[in-house]
Formats: structure tokens, sequence, C-alpha cells
């Protein structure tokens, strides 16, 4: 039944299956309507003994359809027009062409039409489109009174004692009903509008409120904005603080989209400051170093021994030294006989010639260099004995299953305690929950993208450039954003790595 007064035919199929001595509830069923309203139609036959509703009495129009046309006419004319000015008017047009009511055109306005909006209709559009006062709204009807009277005829009237009826068999229905529509909405308005950041509580409920469609507070379990405030913080809902100024909501957001994509910007910008950190950490090595390289050595002072008492101390300042010719010369050579002698004689200062070997240990490494070499070391050491990842393709080689899933694809979805993981199959969408000793890696084609799961090189995706059957391993190019982009993985294993979904 969608319109709010029951058609003619349905009350004589309630009058009829009541003659069949049904009860009311059967009725109700077959007609799928509320009890209450086959109750009023039977006891309103049984009083009246009539079905048809009778004609309402109403207030007397004070002006005819043709009159109503002639004021639209005006005002669209002029939309200054005054009241006493449309009031004059009329009555010139009625004293000048007698009664209005004729369908004839006049100077006044246009054809007169029967079923056209009145200025009194218009009017009341227009106050209603605007938020009234809350005592004269009914929750129930949802329907918003203008004044007094008018809620006092609301309250009176059939449809809403109909509602009442039915609120009165389950009234904590009707309440949890209005309950989680005013729960979700204003949620839904926060999380919207103002994201997760900290706003006082009405902020966020002024804006609800300023939709006129809005569900009211006094129709919910909640008497109050605090007290609504303090169950979002009980549920877990929002984060809730009371300050001098007030109570304080933040939205928690729970979405696992959301949540994955903060994981994944903190993965990155942990990845990003290991980095930062290993570099600042080789730069300080390599200061370290060129600071012991420079380190000048002290030198040793030796006394001067002479073995000979009568030999004579010589010292040799060179050939520029010498102002005469061929004498010079001579003591020139002979000195520096004497000296090679001298030098040839065991001496208390033995110095030691550096081989090669030891001055290409001292070279200075580069920073490529280092780098290859701490990523090799690392490389060496890191493995582990899990390699479970999520959004891998795996295959399952266990047969206690059955042949069903057996040597069938699936990917990762959820890893529990590192050995443990829920698959779901590629085929039947089935979810599985297994552990690492069931499954095996996924080999793609080469050109494919693949996620390195063990080893110095784990976590990072990388591209399969080509695939050794000989030795059961394949060569990769890391794809991932870093240093490492680029870099070439020779001889990489079947089980350390695997296909991304």
């Amino acid at each position: 039944m969608q319109s709010k007064e029951l058609s003619m035919q349905v009350k004589q199929a309630i009058h009829k299956l009541r003659k069949q001595k049904k009860p009311i509830r059967e009725i109700a069923a077959i007609l799928g309507g509320p009890k209450s309203t086959v109750l009023y139609i039977l006891r309103k036959k049984e009083s009246t003994g009539e079905l048809i509703n009778a004609k309402r009495p109403g207030r007397p129009r004070k002006t005819t359809v043709v009159d109503d046309c002639r004021i639209i006419s005006m005002v669209k004319r002029n939309p200054f027009t005054t009241a006493n000015q449309v009031n004059n008017t009329l009555q010139e047009c009625i004293t000048s062409y007698g009664n209005s009511s004729t369908g004839s055109r006049d100077p006044c306005g246009a054809m007169g039409k029967a079923d056209f909006l009145t200025p009194k209709a218009i009017a009341n559009r227009i106050k209603s489109k605007g938020l009234q006062k809350l005592r004269w709204y009914c929750q129930m009807c949802q329907k918003q009174c203008r004044d007094e009277n008018g809620f006092k005829c609301h309250c009176m009237s059939e449809s809403h004692q109909r509602q009442l009826l039915l609120a009165s068999e389950n009234p904590r229905q009707f309440m949890d009903y209005f309950s989680h529509e005013f729960r979700t909405e204003f949620l839904e308005l926060l999380r919207r509008r103002f994201g997760t950041k900290r706003v006082h509580n009405n902020i966020v409920y002024n804006e609800y409120i300023s939709h006129r469609e809005h569900v009211h507070m006094n129709a919910t379990q909640w008497e109050t904005l605090t007290d609504f405030t303090k169950w979002l913080g009980r549920e877990g809902l929002c984060k809730v603080d009371e300050t001098p100024k007030g109570w304080y909501v933040q939205y928690i957001d729970r979405d696992p989209e959301t949540i994955k994509r903060q994981q994944e910007l903190e993965k990155k910008k942990k990845q990003d400051l290991d980095d930062e950190e290993r570099t600042a950490k080789f730069i300080e090595e390599q200061v370290k170093r060129g600071q012991n390289e420079k380190e000048e050595e002290t030198p040793v002072y030796t006394e001067l021994n002479r073995e000979n008492e009568e030999e004579k101390v010589v010292f040799n300042l060179g050939k520029g030294a010498s102002t005469s010719g061929q004498p010079s010369s001579k003591s020139s050579s002979s000195l520096a006989a004497n000296a090679l002698k001298s030098a040839t004689l065991p001496g208390p200062v033995k110095r030691k010639d550096a081989t090669p070997g030891q001055t290409k240990e001292k070279k200075k490494k580069s920073a490529l260099e280092e780098i290859i070499e701490m990523e090799e070391k690392k490389k060496k050491t890191e493995r582990t004995d899990f390699w479970l990842q999520p959004e891998i393709v795996v295959k399952i080689v266990t047969k206690k299953l059955g042949e069903k899933y057996y040597k069938k694809k699936s990917v990762v979805k959820e890893v529990i305690d590192r050995y443990t993981a829920v698959v779901k199959l590629i085929d039947s969408g089935d979810k599985l929950k297994l552990d690492q000793t069931h499954l095996e890696t996924v080999i793609p084609v080469p050109g494919k993208q693949v996620l390195i799961l063990n080893g110095g090189y784990k976590g990072n995706l990388g591209i399969l450039e080509s695939i050794n059957e000989k030795s059961f391993s394949a060569t990769i190019v890391i794809d991932s954003t870093g240093p490492l982009k680029g870099r070439k993985v020779d001889s990489l294993p079947y089980e350390d790595f695997s296909k991304v979904a």
C-alpha cells in the first residue's frame, strides 16, 4: 500500500476476509499492511456502515481560481506589488466585469485553470524549505509543522495515530533504528568532512543538523550531545577528550585500505631512514680512514757516532755549493764515495722499504666498492628460515587435502606467525590456512615481476631476466626504489623468489 489512504478495493477485501472469519493478524499478513489499519477499517464499517471516507469539512476559499491566476500574473509583471495594490486591483476587476469566476479573458489576468497552484501553496512551500522549530517536528511521521496549531492538528490526525500504534507494539525497535541512523550519518559526516582531524563536537553537530531531513537526537537513545560523544569514545569509534572549551572528537579510520596505505608509507619511511643511516655510517668510516692516513709519523733522532776518531765529519751540500772548478768536483766525488760507504755500514736506524702488496692494501677504496662489499656481506649473512610474504603466488604441494587442491596455484592473503599463511585459490576462490612446508614458490616467464623472499635483497621487487634450468636459479634485475635499483642479481635460487599477484 503505497498511498496514505487505502483504496476501495483494499477496504472491500478486508471486509470480505473478515466475513470469512479470518483473524486480523492473518488479514494483515495477506494484504501486507499493519494490524492497526485493518482494525481501524473494520471498526469504521461497524460504526458507520460504510467504507467510503466522508468528505472533510474545510475553510471556504476567499478567492476563486481566476482570482488566484490574476494575483500570480500581477506579481510576475511587477515583483514589488504590495498586498494593498493587489486587493484594489481585484476590487476594480469585480466592479467592472462582475463575477470573476467566469472563464472569459479579462484585462486583469489570464484564463483560469482549475488545478493551478495557488499563491498560498507557493508561500507554504517557500516557508517549508528552511529549518523550523524542533518542538513542532514529529519524528515518527518525519513531518515538520510550522506552528503550534499545525502540530496540534497533526497529532490528532489519523496517520499520526496509526504510527503511534505501530510504535507502541515495539518501541525499542524504533529507537534502535533512529539511533543507528543518527550514529551512521554523524560518523559519515565526521569522516568525509573532517577526516582524522581533532574537532569540537558542536561544530560537527551544527553542520549535521543543517540538513533538513536529519534524524533528531531526541528520538535516539542519547539525551545530550555529551552523552553521545562519551559513547563514541567507549565504543572506540572516535578519540574524545574534554577541555575547558568542551568535548573534542577525532575520527578513527579503520578502513582496511587506509590501514594498508599507512603501513606502506611507514615501511617506505623506514627504508629511507635505513638508507640514510647506512650512508651516514659509510661517510663516517671514510672520514676516520682519511684521518688515520693523514697522521704523520714521529721522527726518530739518532746520535752521530764515529768509528775512527781520525775520520772527519763531512757534510755534502751538493754541487751548487762549490765555487771552484776541478778541485771541488774531486772533493765532492770523494765525499759522495764516503757517503756511500757510510750508508753501507750498519747504523742504529734501519728503515724498511714498503712492499707493493702493502701499498695496494693502503690504497683508498671508492664509495661504490665499499657499498658493493657491504652488500655482499649482507647477502651472505641475512638468510632466514621463513619466506612467506603477502600478495605472492604460491603452489600447494601437499596431498593431504586431496587431489582437488594438489598443484593448484593460490595467492597469499595473510601471513600468520611468519610460517603460516591464509591463501586464496585462483581458480575456485576457496581460502585455506597452510604451513609454508606445504607451499612452494611459482616461477613466472621472463619479463614478469617477482618478489625476492630471502637473502640480502629480501623484500625488493624485481624483473625476471633469465632462468638457468641446470643450476635451478635465475637472474633478476631489481626494480624497487633506492640505491639498489637496476642491480642485476645472478644465480638466485628458485626458492628465494616468487611471482607477484
